[in-house]
């Protein structure tokens, strides 16, 4: 009885912990960002509570995207050019929708690497495994045609989000607690 015990509360507090990956994450990732990471679900809640307030076409596009089954990351290759798009959700405006920009995933051997190349608001960065269905990215934010500082220069630049995969041709990154306006940004991607 008490082993039972004892294995049920082990399986309790595994399930409060942050999920991560093991190995190069775990040393690039900073404090600010984990600690991102660890409010993800209640960010997240907050910021889907705000978005219902939006305009009531753009709340429908977002719940759409939301409902999409997650799939698995193993069985496809990110690599190509993609359209994407940044949805913030939360904070400053409860939702905003922003029209298609061009992305980039490439591999560079290490793993995927992504780059925003069009539009005003720019990330830069790469990916890391988090399981079956999830990913991490580690990015730089950017303006313009400004160069991306590296990862772990502050807050104002650094991003952290989960990636989640919808189907061949759907998948998104979203990022709680971003610096700038929203609670919740989603980079939206689709061939």
């Amino acid at each position: 009885m008490i082993v039972r015990l004892m294995f049920a509360a082990a399986a309790v507090f595994c399930l409060t912990l942050p999920a991560f990956a093991d190995g190069e994450v775990q040393k690039l990732i900073t404090t600010a960002d984990k600690a991102r990471l660890d409010k993800y679900g209640e960010t997240r809640k907050a910021a889907l509570d705000e978005a219902k307030a939006g305009d009531p076409a753009e709340v429908k596009q977002f719940d759409a995207l939301l409902a999409k089954p997650l799939v698995s990351f193993s069985d496809k290759d990110l690599t190509g050019n993609w359209q994407c798009r940044t949805i913030k959700a939360g904070g400053l405006s409860p939702l905003v929708i922003y029209g298609w920009f061009k992305c980039k995933v490439s591999d560079d051997g290490s793993g995927w690497r992504l780059e925003k190349i069009t539009g005003s608001q720019r990330t830069k960065g790469r990916f890391f495994d988090d399981g079956e269905k999830r990913a991490i990215y580690l990015g730089s934010f950017h303006v313009n045609d400004d160069p991306a500082k590296p990862y772990g220069s502050g807050p104002e630049s650094d991003q952290v989000g989960y990636a989640f995969r919808n189907s061949a041709g759907e998948w998104r990154i979203e990022f709680p607690a971003p610096y700038f306006e929203s609670k919740l940004d989603i980079l939206e991607f689709k061939r």
